[in-house]
């Protein structure tokens, strides 16, 4: 959304603490809001189908709260209410991000057959030590039983990505206090723990990554999302993640526009894929970075057997392999090869690292069309952050665009900033003013580049001191290292400059259409009218309306 202003927010913090909200780390754990009290819970699984039974765990310094469960959804329905529900302080375990908190079942309830699918927001509220209420949220999804469902849509909820950025009790796939010096990162996550604040609700005014600010001439970059985060008690991942700054977004935009949307969580395509076989057009929305490869087999033989797959998503970069059931997530990512033993086994394709490294050999453009590798960061920091906030358009006649009156080398989306934040891309050549993948890019057949923005894998500035950058060029060591083998600066060079784009192309009996941004999401949230006429035509396309 375009604004005239070039200041950065002031949220009260001093430069002292702007530093630590973006390079310190600071989680939410028990009994870190002191005398005062505090609630939290969480259930025993992401996702449900009718009938079933939610078991809710809680603990609490108060001796009983209260609970509401409201269906988010275009209009918010509330579907229970109990009052005076007893509850205790339940011990936690130090690593309980690891290993999850083990708390007793506090609460159950049936998932009433009448209840549509979608997300159910539990609220609990307590009294605090000072009088004053204290509450926790958490959420759960109703997932549709298999079967046909003719006219519906099935959304897909990145719980992958939400259980590698939860930061409750102190560890996620990017900070952590695991490891000898407790300062390591956690190739392990579990579920059984409570989501991390910003994951369910949010003020409407929380700042998203990409800066809404045009930046001022040759200043450091800022990062308003974790100084507001730290500011306000969220958690720094709040807008990294979670149903509330992106899943929801589409979900409720697809209800008002008069589509009936299913949810199920991605849980779902790794333990339950014959569910996908129900549905003309699946959707996968926001931030969605962590798949296992059961759940890729999944999407591709629903799409090889005539299924549709639109993915308004950003960031294909991780496998991810699921253990207890799908109670923890394991990921070494950066330090797969060194420490994965899956590495060193006989079946090195499922090292939990990069999709495009070669002992994994499954690009991410296979399944897709687009990979992470060459794309990446637009917006925000210091790659790009006066960049296009739209995708610059090449193919203006093809039929997503229909009813835009969009031309040739207009950018679709900077109204609503939908092109940000983390984006996907491939290798391309322009020839007679149009972009085509190279021929060792991993593009599939008929794939077609219909609009292309840049980005890049590293701040990089000749008057901003690297001391000043957050981003730095750790990202873009690392994909050199995956795609070419080192990390030395030619290689560094090679593949620091990306791009994100929009890509339409033919599968067996289906088809896919993929715009690679994160912010899709936030130009449906922000009514950008185009990006809503093509995210329509999409769903119309497949849906056979």
């Amino acid at each position: 959304m375009k604004t005239s202003s070039n200041e950065f927010p002031d949220f009260g913090l001093t430069p002292e603490q702007r530093r630590e909200a973006v390079l310190g780390h600071y989680y939410e754990y028990p009994g870190m809001d002191g005398e005062r009290g505090e609630i939290w819970c969480y259930t025993d699984a992401y996702a449900y189908p009718p009938g079933a039974t939610v078991r809710l765990q809680v603990s609490s310094t108060a001796p009983q709260f209260a609970l509401e469960i409201v269906r988010d959804g275009a209009v918010e329905t509330n579907v229970m209410t109990r009052r005076g529900i007893a509850a205790r302080w339940q011990d936690t375990p130090d690593q309980c991000s690891v290993v999850g908190c083990g708390w007793e079942t506090t609460l159950e309830f049936n998932v009433d057959e009448s209840w549509p699918s979608g997300a159910y927001r539990i609220t609990l509220t307590a009294e605090g030590r000072d009088g004053a209420s204290i509450r926790c949220q958490h959420l759960f999804i109703v997932r549709p039983e298999a079967g046909r469902k003719p006219g519906r849509v099935l959304q897909v909820a990145a719980t992958g990505s939400w259980t590698s950025y939860n930061t409750w009790g102190g560890s996620n796939h990017y900070q952590g206090i695991t490891g000898p010096n407790r300062d390591q990162y956690a190739t392990t996550v579990s579920i059984e723990r409570p989501f991390c604040r910003g994951f369910v609700t949010l003020p409407t005014d929380a700042p998203r990554v990409p800066l809404e600010i045009y930046s001022p001439i040759a200043v450091a970059p800022r990062y308003p999302h974790m100084e507001w985060a730290y500011a306000n008690g969220y958690s720094k991942k709040y807008a990294s993640s979670g149903w509330a700054s992106y899943d929801s977004h589409f979900f409720r935009w697809a209800e008002r526009e008069g589509y009936a949307v299913d949810l199920a969580s991605q849980h779902e395509l790794h333990f339950n894929p014959e569910i996908l076989d129900g549905y003309d057009c699946v959707v996968f929305v926001g931030h969605d970075e962590y798949w296992t490869w059961e759940m890729r087999d999944a999407v591709d033989s629903y799409v090889e057997r005539g299924g549709h797959a639109a993915r308004f998503a950003g960031n294909f970069m991780w496998q991810t392999r699921l253990e207890d059931g799908g109670k923890r997530q394991v990921c070494y990512k950066y330090r797969a090869r060194a420490e994965d033993p899956v590495y060193r086994s006989i079946e090195p394709t499922r090292t939990s690292g990069s999709w495009e490294a070669k002992e994994i050999g499954r690009p991410g453009s296979s399944t897709f069309g687009l990979i992470a590798t060459r794309g990446l960061y637009v917006g925000w920091g210091g790659c790009a952050p006066r960049g296009a906030r739209g995708f610059p358009v090449y193919r203006p006649e093809h039929w997503a665009f229909a009813g835009t009156g969009i031309y040739y080398g207009d950018i679709l989306g900077a109204e609503g900033h939908a092109f940000g934040y983390e984006v996907d891309g491939l290798d391309y050549i322009i020839r007679g003013g149009l972009p085509e993948p190279t021929e060792d890019s991993g593009a599939p057949d008929g794939l077609e580049i219909l609009a292309l923005g840049m980005s890049s894998l590293k701040e990089e500035s000749a008057d901003i001191p690297a001391d000043d950058q957050f981003l730095s060029d750790a990202d873009a060591k690392f994909v050199a290292e995956t795609l070419i083998g080192d990390a030395g600066e030619a290689s560094v060079d090679k593949v620091k400059r990306g791009c994100g784009m929009i890509v339409n192309f033919p599968r067996g009996k289906g088809e896919v259409f993929h715009a690679g941004s994160c912010e899709w999401v936030a130009a449906l949230k922000r009514g950008d009218a185009m990006v809503e006429r093509v995210t329509a035509n999409v769903l119309n396309r497949y849906l056979k309306r």
